[in-house]
């Protein structure tokens, strides 16, 4: 897997950087299609980028006064095809921190989210 070694550290300093610039569509592309968002009581599928990019527009009021954010990646595992990396969010500005499990699998066009999962903090 050495490979795979830096995929998580380049993929979410991109990600970050299209979340801190609030720009929607280069969120969307980070994510496969189909993906599947399990939110608690809440299961998404996303069948089209157009979803995924409509959804963190709806999202980017909670994140208003968000400057930056401290970004601290784990890799739970990974495989040739799929890397499972545990993702702790502090954002400098107010919004409330978050955690994630993220899947990313490799496609075609790179490395995509394929399952977010939100974990507790701790």
């Amino acid at each position: 897997m050495d490979e795979n070694n830096e995929v998580h550290t380049q993929f979410f300093d991109a990600y970050t950087r299209a979340l801190v610039d609030r720009d929607a569509a280069a969120i969307a592309d980070h994510y496969a299609v189909p993906a599947l968002i399990e939110f608690p009581g809440e299961r998404i599928l996303v069948t089209d980028a157009e979803q995924t990019k409509s959804f963190f527009e709806s999202a980017f009021e909670q994140y208003e006064r968000v400057t930056d954010t401290d970004v601290v990646v784990t890799v739970a595992a990974s495989t040739g095809h799929s890397i499972w990396a545990d993702v702790t969010w502090k954002y400098q500005g107010g919004a409330p921190d978050e955690r994630n499990m993220y899947q990313l699998v490799r496609t075609d066009a790179g490395w995509k989210i394929a399952v977010l999962t939100p974990l507790e903090l701790g």
